[in-house]
């Protein structure tokens, strides 16, 4: 069973292993995603655009630009603070402090917690992904079809290109 003081509590927040911290670094969403995506938090990402709910900046909206596991602290992109020296400082601010007003999809496993949750928007990553595969095929292909990034060779279909990859470069990992 779990103690109920608070200095217990600081401590074992303080000595938490990486994936509990990660667990702990999560904001609430706002109302309209909540509904969508059927959660109320999210873990933090870079690349969110956040609010700040609570603080000195509070009302601010910005893009978090890094998560501090070790601090649990969020920076965020555009928000500096000026030292009475004169230097601009990024402020850490703590998570609990901060709503998500429109999180980074890009990222795979991020649509996999959606997914378990039966958020919607899978549906929405789906077609977002659609157009950037369609977008990404009309600039590899054209006259000259699809080309290896590698060698320079060109291939009619994706699936060539891949089976070449595969043969030629087995050392190359797709990114």
């Amino acid at each position: 069973m779990k103690s109920k003081k608070p200095g217990k509590q600081r401590k074992r927040s303080a000595r938490a292993p990486m994936h509990i911290r990660q667990k702990k670094m999560s904001a609430t969403l706002e109302k309209g995603l909540r509904e969508d995506l059927k959660r109320r938090s999210l873990t933090l990402k870079s690349g969110d655009k956040v609010k700040v709910m609570r603080g000195d900046f509070k009302g601010t909206e910005d893009e978090v630009r890094k998560v501090d596991l070790k601090r649990q602290k969020v920076t965020l992109e555009d928000l500096k603070k000026e030292k009475v020296d004169g230097t601009d400082v990024r402020p850490k601010i703590d998570p609990s402090n901060i709503m998500i007003l429109e999180p980074d999809l890009s990222d795979r496993r991020r649509e996999e917690i959606i997914k378990r949750s039966g958020g919607e928007v899978a549906e929405k990553l789906k077609e977002i992904e659609t157009k950037k595969e369609e977008e990404e095929q009309e600039e590899k292909t054209g006259e000259e079809g699809f080309k290896c990034e590698i060698c320079g060779d060109t291939f009619d279909s994706k699936q060539g290109l891949n089976i070449h990859r595969g043969k030629s470069h087995p050392d190359y990992v797709k990114s």
